[in-house]
């Protein structure tokens, strides 16, 4: 069944921003279409540095990516990628959730050998693409499916799917996944997912204000341990921007909606809610957002749960809340960012500051967050980072402090 799955890319599953095949004219042959493909190659070196309450010593990991990526050209509508990737641990004095260490903070950044991506495309229908393979998937903002990108090993998804336009400014992504191959490596206990799990996106982005999406995700998973986790997530999404006046400045809004419910093995009966809401203006380089997040419980026995989203992303970058609590999460925040413009040598440097306020949606305090970050590309291939994340402890977890410096490279 899955191998004919994979050869009709006829079952549903959920496609966002996947890295496409080489985009070049289509080649005369198929050995020109080999021969003539597209190679990159980029390095990530990055320190990892964590104290933890309940810890005596300090996780610290250095750690290097190196990831080889090969495109053919397109022959027949047909092209193909395939990417590997490679983690060394040069520091490993951290958890890395398979080396043993438990005696320290963990830092998810195993050392691994491991094919990221590796699927088959064909274009050869008007305005449709059609995948089959592993993937690096990423839908809308990632809050319900992404790759976790700042992790050094990427959350990739074996799977076959559709990208097609029917009409114009409406675009309906489908796919079926049958495994998801997790941030913790082939060597983790749960570092696979075996899965039959069917995702759908319809986006509409003619407004001149937004885009207007629908989303359903229906996640089947088939090991007994994480029966809890199979869910039905329905939800609709709205963002957008809009220069106000003829000066620079910009208003941002975004407005999520969701309600989730057990599905097929799922031992539990619940249902919950999802609402996100996001304000903000932008300006001579400055970006300020207010936003209030709720994933909802139902009576503070069960929440709301995002297992395929890139988590890193939301509520603190500290990680604390990888799983939602029983209570479910409320998070108020807000953010300032400033881009240096102009001509001056700090051009393109980026710097900013998030301050989070978690409670329970059923329930008491969480605690707070604050977190700092500067980043900046030198040239056309380099780059560096600073990030930083604080989480003071109240009623939940442990004051958590974590601090990255990344420096990368892409050729």
């Amino acid at each position: 069944m899955r191998t004919l799955l994979l050869a009709s890319v006829a079952a549903m599953t959920i496609f966002g921003t996947v890295t496409p095949a080489y985009a070049g004219d289509e080649a005369e042959t198929f050995v020109k279409a080999i021969t003539e493909g597209k190679t990159t190659i980029n390095f990530r070196l990055r320190n990892e540095n964590v104290s933890q309450d309940g810890f005596a010593d300090n996780a610290n990991a250095l750690t290097l990516r190196t990831r080889l990526k090969y495109s053919t050209g397109v022959f027949k509508g047909f092209s193909a990628v395939v990417e590997v990737d490679n983690v060394l641990a040069l520091d490993n004095n951290y958890n890395s959730t398979i080396n043993g260490r438990i005696n320290r903070p963990v830092i998810a950044d195993p050392k691994m050998t491991e094919i990221n991506q590796a699927y088959l495309a064909y274009t050869g229908i008007k305005d449709t693409t059609l995948l089959a393979g592993r993937v690096a998937l990423n839908l809308d903002n990632q809050r319900f499916v992404g790759t976790v990108g700042f992790r050094q090993n990427d959350q990739t998804y074996d799977m076959a799917g559709i990208i097609t336009k029917p009409v114009e400014d409406f675009t309906l992504t489908a796919g079926y996944v049958w495994n998801v191959n997790r941030i913790f490596s082939d060597r983790h206990a749960f570092g696979n997912l075996d899965t039959d799990s069917f995702v759908v996106n319809g986006k509409y982005s003619g407004f001149d204000f937004g885009n207007l999406t629908a989303y359903g995700l229906f996640i089947d998973l088939n090991s007994p341990v994480v029966y809890g986790l199979s869910s039905q997530t329905l939800g609709i999404r709205f963002d957008g921007k809009k220069k106000l006046g003829d000066g620079n400045l910009t208003a941002i809004y975004e407005a999520e909606f969701a309600t989730q419910s057990d599905y097929k093995d799922s031992p539990l009966n619940y249902s919950a809610q999802y609402y996100h809401l996001v304000a903000g203006l932008s300006a001579h380089g400055f970006t300020g957002k207010i936003g209030y997040e709720v994933l909802g419980s139902d009576n503070g026995v069960t929440s709301f749960q995002t297992p395929l989203a890139t988590l890193h992303k939301f509520n603190g970058w500290a990680d604390k809340f990888l799983a939602t609590p029983a209570g479910g999460l409320e998070d108020f925040y807000g953010s300032l960012f400033y881009k240096v413009g102009g001509d001056s040598p700090l051009k393109g440097l980026t710097i900013g500051a998030v301050y989070h306020d978690f409670s329970a949606d059923v329930g008491g305090d969480y605690g707070s967050e604050i977190n700092l970050l500067a980043k900046k590309k030198f040239g056309k291939n380099l780059y560096g980072e600073l990030k930083y994340a604080d989480y003071n402890a109240d009623g939940f977890a442990s004051d958590t402090r974590k601090l990255w410096f990344t420096i990368g490279a892409n050729y």
